[in-house]
């Protein structure tokens, strides 16, 4: 995860060049307490209002002519299991976490034990190396996806659209930027993008959007945060 407020500098898209842009990230988050007020850069208090957000969203999905099954969720960038706990497995059968933290899982770990049974797997990985085995429902990308380049992230989503089940759905819910600029955080190593660059990159994933909302309620003085509900667009017109 990274910050929904952080020290902002807009650089050109080649700072985001080289392998230094992930271990920099890594470095970064072992720093940070494995806490929600960490997970959420000292926000931990809007928490409950990302929820609501989410849920309405998610709900919405489950009313779609063609739903997502209620059986296998993914939680992507998962940190200390805050979305699988209070989202995802209020919804869904079995959910599985990717987080590349080891602090942060084995805090996941101990909040989640009392639902163990549902949670299938722990992966420590960086999304950008994770295989994906076509058998979510859901996967869920928050405030994660800002950790990947430009190239890893479409590669990313395309793997994402290999491991869904007939049906299933891709939520991305991400910071978007007020302008139209890239804006780079050297300090966390992410980057936040706009609103324009996402339907690019979502276009080039060969995603199609069939779901758009923007979260409400947030304090003035946060970046913009939108949620996505994405589709194949080859499976998309095959349940047509």
């Amino acid at each position: 995860m990274y910050y929904l407020l952080s020290p902002k500098m807009e650089k050109e898209e080649s700072t985001l060049e080289g392998h230094e842009f992930y271990t920099a990230a890594v470095k970064y988050w072992e720093h940070v307490p494995p806490t929600i007020d960490g997970m959420l850069g000292g926000f931990g208090f809007i928490s409950q209002i990302d929820i609501k957000g989410s849920t309405k969203f998610l709900k919405a999905l489950f009313e779609l002519k063609n739903p997502p099954l209620k059986t296998y969720a993914l939680d992507c960038g998962a940190g200390i299991g805050r979305i699988t706990k209070n989202l995802l497995l209020n919804h869904f059968k079995h959910v599985d976490l990717v987080e590349q933290n080891l602090k942060f899982l084995e805090v996941a770990k101990t909040c989640l034990k009392s639902h163990s049974t549902r949670i299938c797997n722990y992966y420590p990985i960086g999304l950008q190396n994770f295989c994906f085995t076509a058998k979510y429902d859901v996967i869920w990308c928050q405030w994660v996806l800002g950790h990947l380049k430009h190239d890893d992230l479409i590669e990313f989503l395309k793997k994402c659209s290999s491991g869904l089940k007939s049906n299933g759905v891709i939520v991305i819910k991400e910071n978007v930027t007020s302008s139209e600029n890239l804006e780079i955080d050297t300090k966390d190593s992410s980057v936040t993008r706009p609103l324009s660059e996402f339907y690019r990159i979502f276009q080039e994933s060969n995603l199609a959007c069939i779901k758009e909302e923007q979260q409400h309620k947030f304090p003035h003085g946060l970046y913009p945060v939108y949620m996505f509900a994405l589709k194949s667009d080859n499976k998309l017109q095959t349940s047509m």
